[in-house]
């Protein structure tokens, strides 16, 4: 088998969203694109993610990005439970943007310390 570099981020299961510090979405991988069907899929590259956003949502991501911080929750939507993880990326240690991770996650599952 040929190894296709990054074809493991093409096939997640979770949507991968790539944008830079402007919020201009760069990449989105196979399940992004599917998630953001009815908002445009694929033909959202090159859009500002925060146009998706409304009011209150739209300004917590612009604080975010504007302090390059990480946010973390879950959400429910269509049945489905899922944990959305937004947070900066850097291109040679330089602030480049958002990549924002949503995975399916079962609605009751474990939880274990590891100290």
């Amino acid at each position: 088998m040929k190894y296709e570099e990054n074809a493991w981020v093409k096939s997640f299961p979770g949507a991968i969203t790539v944008s830079d510090t402007q919020g201009v979405i760069l990449e989105m991988n196979d399940q992004s694109v599917k998630a953001f069907e009815e908002d445009g899929g694929r033909e959202l590259i090159g859009k500002n993610m925060l146009e998706c956003h409304p009011g209150p949502a739209r300004l917590k991501v612009e604080k975010m990005m504007q302090k390059k911080e990480t946010n973390v929750y879950t959400i429910e939507k269509k049945g489905k439970k899922k944990i959305i993880y937004q947070t900066p990326w850097y291109n040679d240690g330089v602030y480049a943007g958002f990549i924002e991770l949503a995975l399916e996650i079962p609605f009751e599952m474990e939880h274990f310390l590891r100290d």
